[in-house]
């Protein structure tokens, strides 16, 4: 696989966990430990998109 096309995995990935954290907030008996899980995947996926786009330029 490509970088270009990890980076576009990465970013589909991204922006699921978005949309989940999204739906998360929206309910009132929200997990907040899933709600902070959810927030450390999408960081540690958006390291590794800027870690990756950095070796690729």
């Amino acid at each position: 696989m490509t970088i270009e096309a990890r980076i576009r995995e990465l970013g589909n990935r991204h922006r699921q966990l978005e949309s989940q954290l999204h739906e998360a907030r929206l309910h009132p008996s929200v997990d907040s430990l899933q709600v902070k899980e959810l927030k450390q995947k999408k960081l540690r996926l958006k390291e590794e998109i800027v870690s990756l786009e950095q070796r690729a330029h």
